[in-house]
């Protein structure tokens, strides 16, 4: 049956089958990533982001589209993985706005309501780019305004709205010259579509895809919390609390300074409606009672953390305390890093707390706010290290009370002259800016492999080619990676290099990676070169010259 207005009830199902339904396509919406490099996860940062919602408006039976949409936000914000994740998240957090205080919404509401998502995604972007999911958005809104002003109902106004979407889509090559160049249409505009149709189908009363696909086990990665790769000395606080309130006033500020004072890692997300928290503390109970004064509890999850880091370090139980407490700091720095040599490196020169992510796993928001909590600091830096994580840790800004910076690294090269540049004694804002500056000086280059053929930059690139990109460009293409690899440092040495540094993958023996380290000492004998084992997945090599 036709539905002409939605409730909690119908949006909850729009929600749960547009998250069924990216899931089914997300390999469709991944492929299509301008750079055919194997971690060109659009699809599946989009669908991971959505399902972060869709668990999260799993726990509510209200039939009250504004609750609803509440827990959509709340669900994407923390769960939000990559650019288009982090875009979709506040997509959702302006529709949410959009939608408060309301019941039931009818086309023109929702039509509102999906403007509002519009104007909040764009302000969340610093340099908004035209052909992207941005645009998608913004037209498909615009279309479904103009069918509601002439009175449409909700069914047309959602045809009008996907129709509109598909023709953007198909228009995004147009506007943006490297979209052309690769022959595809953009994948974040294209996962928008998937949803869009989604809940056409249901306004529509057909039924798409009741169940969610079963999630996977989670990884060991993913396990393993930001928490976990905190140098922690010793645990004060053993239980890890997790829960959802729901309320009509909730004292948010109240609720947060009682659960400060006993406990630490302090997340609490939301509005006075409704608030999800995250607490390390020896005494659940009483955050839980507290809680419950002023709402209900919606799910609770309580963790054993000795019991769990026991399990992960196979039984050596790193949180005992050997160095006691974890000393007070001015200032924290939280580093996103993937591969065991290079988390190492990262450590070792200073990060307080590493978030295990990057290249092939784009952490989500909620994970980079836990290792924010989890360091000894009031004011904390994060370096992404990642282009693709820059607006997640951007985003966690406004979800702490630590006072936090973003230093835009966009690779591991960068967020290691980053580290380096650090001064303890220094301002916040004076390392912000020299950090930056150290990371610009620095050429990055990694030798990965395609995933699909494709014409860029020039390039004509086959399935399973070898190939070098320099600063985001692809400079060399071949069929082995350390040829690649040499090519790649003769184009991006110059009279002003001192020192290339290399750090090998997973797929490279040490023994190939030495042997590659003197070749690269006979083509250039002037410069010093440096050698790591990184373990990276996926990339052969990660390159910095400087």
């Amino acid at each position: 049956m036709h539905h002409e207005v939605i409730d909690g009830v119908i949006f909850k199902k729009m929600l749960l089958a547009a998250a069924s339904h990216l899931e089914a396509n997300k390999a469709s919406v991944d492929a299509l990533n301008v750079f055919p490099v194997p971690d060109g996860d659009t699809g599946t940062n989009m669908s991971l982001t959505l399902q972060a919602a869709g668990r999260e408006v799993g726990k509510t039976d209200s039939v009250n589209i504004a609750e609803v949409a509440a827990a959509v936000s709340m669900g994407s914000l923390m769960g939000a993985r990559g650019n288009s994740g982090v875009i979709l998240s506040q997509i959702f957090r302006g529709i949410s706005r959009g939608l408060e205080g309301k019941r039931r919404a009818t086309g023109l509401d929702l039509a509102w309501a999906l403007q509002g998502g519009v104007d909040t995604a764009y302000k969340a972007v610093m340099k908004p780019v035209e052909g992207t999911i941005l645009t998608v958005a913004r037209e498909t809104a615009r279309a479904a305004l103009a069918r509601a002003r002439e009175g449409a109902g909700l069914v047309t106004i959602m045809e009008a709205a996907v129709a509109q979407a598909e023709a953007t889509l198909a228009k995004t090559p147009q506007m943006l010259p490297v979209l052309r160049q690769a022959g595809v249409v953009d994948a974040g505009g294209k996962g928008l579509v998937f949803i869009l149709k989604a809940w056409l189908m249901v306004a529509r009363g057909q039924e798409l895809v009741d169940e969610l696909p079963a999630a996977p086990p989670p990884s060991e990665l993913q396990m393993r919390e930001s928490f976990i790769t905190a140098e922690m000395g010793d645990i004060h606080f053993i239980y890890d609390t997790v829960f959802m309130l729901r309320g009509t006033r909730l004292p948010v500020d109240g609720i947060r300074q009682y659960l400060d004072s006993i406990g630490d890692s302090l997340v609490v997300v939301g509005d006075e409606t409704l608030i999800k928290v995250h607490v390390h503390t020896n005494t659940p109970g009483k955050a839980l009672e507290y809680c419950l004064q002023h709402g209900e509890l919606l799910t609770v999850q309580i963790e054993n953390m000795k019991e769990q880091h026991a399990a992960l370090t196979g039984g050596q139980d790193l949180l005992d305390p050997p160095s006691g407490p974890m000393e007070k700091k001015a200032q924290a720095i939280v580093s996103v890093g993937v591969g065991d040599g290079l988390i190492e490196v990262l450590r070792s020169l200073g990060a307080d707390a590493i978030v295990e992510g990057g290249q092939t796993m784009n952490p989500s928001t909620e994970e980079i706010v836990q290792a924010v909590e989890a360091v000894p600091s009031d004011k904390v830096i994060i370096l992404p290290n990642n282009k693709n994580i820059i607006l997640a840790a951007e985003q966690t800004r406004e979800l702490t009370q630590k006072e936090v910076a973003v230093v835009p690294t966009r690779n591991v090269s960068q967020g290691i002259a980053a580290l380096l540049a650090f001064d303890p004694e220094a301002e916040l804002s004076e390392n912000v800016g020299r950090m930056a500056e150290a990371g610009q000086r620095v050429r990055h280059g990694e030798v990965t492999f395609a995933v699909r053929d494709t014409q860029l930059h020039g390039r004509e690139i086959k399935k399973g080619d070898i190939i070098g990109i320099v600063d985001g460009r692809i400079e060399a293409v071949g069929s082995e990676p350390t040829s690649v690899a040499r090519e790649l440092v003769g184009k991006m040495v110059s009279e002003e290099t001192e020192i290339i540094t290399l750090f090998y993958g997973q797929e490279v023996t040490p023994e190939a990676a030495r042997a590659f380290g003197h070749v690269l000492a006979e083509d250039h004998p002037r410069y010093e070169i440096e050698l790591h084992q990184g373990g990276q997945p996926l990339y052969y090599f990660f390159i910095s010259v400087e």
